[in-house]
C-alpha cells in the first residue's frame, strides 16, 4: 500500500507522515527532504537561487539516497548525513525555488517512483505525490490550515531549535511559496483526485495522525 500525503507548506506534513508510517509499519519517503538537499547543495555552490540552468545541472550531479535502516530514514546528500541541515530556513527557502524548475522536478518524480517500487508500503508526503507522482495510491491525504496558522506553527518550530525569527517574514514567505507551488508548470500543488481533505487548523497533530491510521487501517481490513 502506498499512502500520499499532500499539502502546503507548513500543514505538518512530514511530522504527521512519519508518525503515520510508523504506526502502521511503513517506510516513510519524506520527498520535501530531497528537494532541500538540493537547494543545500545550491547554497554550498553559491548559485543564484534563480539560475533554473545551473540548479538543474547540479541536481543531476548530486546523489540523494536515504537511509532505510532508520526510523526515520536518515537523508544523505553525496554520502553525507544532512538531515539536521535540511529544516533550517536558508534551506527551505531554497527548496521553493528548486522545486519550481521543471527539469529538478522531473527528475526528483523518477527517483521517488523508483523508491516506490522498491519499498513494499511506504507513507510519501510532499506537493504532487497523490497528483504525479502516485496518482494510484491507495490512499491519498490532502492536509491544510490558514496561512497564519503554518505561519505560526513554523515559527514555533524554528524558535524551538533556536533560531531568530521574524513571524510576518515567515508568514510572507509562506504565502510566496504557496503561490510559487499552485503556478508553476510542472507538478503544481493541487488537490489530487480523489484525495481526502484534512483541515488542520482546529486539529491537534495527534488528532490528524489518529484520523489518517484510522483510515488506512479501515482499507486494509
Amino acid at each position: 500500500m502506498i499512502i500520499t500525503i499532500d499539502g502546503p507548506a507548513g500543514t505538518g506534513k512530514s511530522t504527521v507522515a512519519r508518525a503515520v508510517a510508523q504506526r502502521l509499519g511503513y517506510d516513510f519517503l519524506d520527498t520535501g527532504a530531497m528537494y532541500r538537499a538540493v537547494g543545500l547543495e545550491v547554497l554550498r555552490r553559491q548559485t543564484e537561487l534563480t539560475d533554473a540552468r545551473q540548479i538543474a545541472f547540479i541536481a543531476q550531479h548530486c546523489r540523494i539516497e536515504f537511509q532505510w535502516d532508520q526510523a526515520p530514514p536518515q537523508v544523505l546528500l553525496n554520502g553525507e548525513p544532512v538531515g539536521h541541515l535540511l529544516r533550517s530556513a536558508e534551506a527551505t527557502n531554497a527548496a521553493s525555488y528548486v522545486a519550481v524548475v521543471p527539469a529538478v522536478r522531473e527528475l526528483m518524480v523518477q527517483q521517488q517512483q523508483q523508491i516506490g517500487r522498491q519499498r513494499l508500503h511506504l507513507v510519501s508526503e510532499g506537493r504532487d505525490q497523490g497528483s504525479v507522482v502516485f496518482p494510484e495510491a491507495a490512499l491519498k491525504i490532502y492536509l491544510d490550515a490558514t496561512p497564519q496558522e503554518r505561519a505560526r506553527r513554523r515559527v514555533a518550530q524554528l524558535r524551538a531549535r533556536g533560531e531568530v525569527v521574524d513571524a510576518q517574514e515567515i508568514l510572507n514567505q509562506i504565502m510566496a511559496r504557496d503561490q510559487r507551488d499552485s503556478a508553476r508548470a510542472t507538478g503544481p500543488l493541487m488537490v489530487p483526485a480523489g484525495a481526502q481533505v484534512i483541515d488542520t487548523t482546529p486539529l491537534t497533530e495527534q488528532q490528524v495522525i489518529d484520523l489518517i491510521v484510522q483510515k488506512a487501517q479501515a482499507l486494509r481490513r
